[in-house]
């Protein structure tokens, strides 16, 4: 009995580790834009096998993908203290441990898009995890500072998968949330990068204040967010939404631009720390915003 729970801890513990493996935080957020964009493609509800192998399609697609960055990244990331604490560089799981995990999740999210919601998604799904797992983890990030900027391409798609998955086209309106992601970007992982510059640099990567500077980037923080301000305005532009999402808009995006002009005039760690973490509460509110004013009556 007592061998019988060990073993059962033991396989519990291992399932955990391969479950990090696909940063659940960070999926997490890729989903609920993709789920969206789902909402947002269609006037009433989203046809629930749509829904539901859409979701957990892209879902198991970008936890391959993550798994993926965790291979390539390994060496990396036993030298960093934000990703030392991984299962890769802890030694909980192996190299070919991960490649089986991700072979697993990416394979069969690409199969339940392809046989359930349609080819398209899952050809745009899959583009998105090779921009992700390949051209980004492997050319991008460790060889230009201007990774996020360029990578953020792949980091953007959500909101066009949801789109896809239930019109099975990718209109201008899927792109314009693209296009809110993609801005909104930099100024999210430079916010890190700013406290996070010393572990950069420990590790050998290019980021943007590793190779131009404090000042330069928090200069850019502050002006790619004037550039978001600006863009999220055009949804209510275009007729795509009404005043709630833009009343919803200009609150958030006054505290976006607080942090930014903080991050820039009166910088300090603790600040861009503050900055990065509104960050992604400011994504997941903006797109919240988006949904009910969707449904609203007016």
């Amino acid at each position: 009995m007592k061998s019988a729970t060990l073993s059962l801890q033991a396989h519990s513990h291992k399932l955990r580790n391969y479950f990090q493996l696909t940063k659940p935080r960070v999926v997490s957020l890729i989903v609920f834009c993709a789920v969206i964009g789902m909402f947002l493609a269609v006037p009433g509800m989203v046809p629930w096998r749509i829904l539901m192998a859409g979701t957990i399609g892209i879902a198991l697609v970008a936890g391959a993908a993550a798994a993926v960055n965790c291979l390539i990244e390994q060496k990396i990331d036993a030298r960093m203290a934000r990703t030392r604490g991984r299962p890769l560089p802890m030694g909980e799981v192996n190299s070919f441990e991960t490649l089986v995990v991700s072979a697993l999740l990416g394979g069969l999210g690409l199969f339940l898009l392809y046989r359930w919601v349609n080819p398209f998604t899952m050809w745009l799904t899959l583009a998105t995890f090779v921009g992700y797992a390949v051209i980004y983890t492997v050319f991008l990030k460790p060889n230009t500072s201007q990774n996020i900027v360029i990578g953020g391409a792949s980091g953007a798609m959500p909101p066009v998968l949801g789109w896809a998955a239930v019109t099975g086209e990718a209109p201008g309106e899927a792109w314009l949330l693209f296009l809110i992601i993609f801005v909104w970007t930099p100024p999210h992982f430079w916010s890190l990068a700013l406290y996070r510059t010393k572990e950069y640099a420990a590790a050998g990567l290019p980021m943007l204040p590793v190779t131009h500077g404090a000042e330069y980037t928090r200069r850019h923080v502050f002006l790619y967010t004037v550039g978001l301000t600006l863009v999220t305005f055009v949804p209510y532009l275009i007729g795509m939404s009404s005043l709630f999402y833009l009343a919803a808009a200009v609150v958030l995006d006054s505290i976006f631009l607080g942090y930014a002009w903080l991050v820039w005039r009166e910088y300090s760690d603790d600040v861009a720390r503050a900055s990065f973490r509104w960050s992604i509460a400011y994504l997941a509110l903006l797109f919240a915003a988006l949904l009910v004013d969707h449904y609203l009556p007016f």
